[in-house]
């Protein structure tokens, strides 16, 4: 794939790249720059981009990665700082709950996957939300199938503990 390519197919992606970085950095901004470095930095290697493999799935990757480097910049302490906008999110992630007691549980429930260690969350969003298989998870995070496999199991198990009643 080349630069053109890249740069011709990378607007198709772009709501999905930003819906998955509002995830995982919990705040607009900082999704909106992660984006946008993610872009850049694909842009800038696009040569890097294997035949057969998925775009979608590496600008997810680079999106992922980026943000792991800006984490350890800013020698980040601890993810409970950021404040996370349920309800710009919820505009982002599907139409409004049908019911009050739909819209609460989808509250909930993204407050159950932002609880979760930013591995398993990574791996629930890639694979729950954002549709990709094992294999196009693992790829895309540089990890083997059974650590994808390994922290989807967990992090469904602590899910589905907290709404056990």
């Amino acid at each position: 794939m080349t630069e053109a390519d890249l740069a011709s197919t990378l607007p198709g992606m772009l709501p999905r790249l930003w819906a998955f970085a509002l995830r995982i950095s919990v705040n607009r901004h900082d999704a909106e720059d992660l984006v946008l470095r993610a872009c850049v930095r694909a842009l800038e290697h696009t040569h890097q981009l294997r035949p057969g493999t998925a775009p979608l799935g590496w600008m997810f990757s680079i999106v992922q990665s980026t943000w792991i480097n800006e984490q350890r910049a800013r020698n980040m302490r601890s993810r409970g700082s950021a404040d996370w906008d349920h309800e710009f999110l919820e505009t982002v992630a599907g139409p409004l709950a049908a019911t009050p007691e739909q819209h609460a549980m989808d509250r909930q429930i993204v407050s159950a996957v932002q609880a979760l260690p930013e591995a398993q969350r990574v791996v629930m969003l890639l694979v729950g939300v954002e549709g990709l298989s094992y294999n196009e998870a693992a790829e895309a995070l540089g990890v083997p199938i059974d650590t994808i496999m390994s922290r989807l199991s967990r992090a469904r198990r602590a899910i589905g503990a907290l709404f056990k009643d």
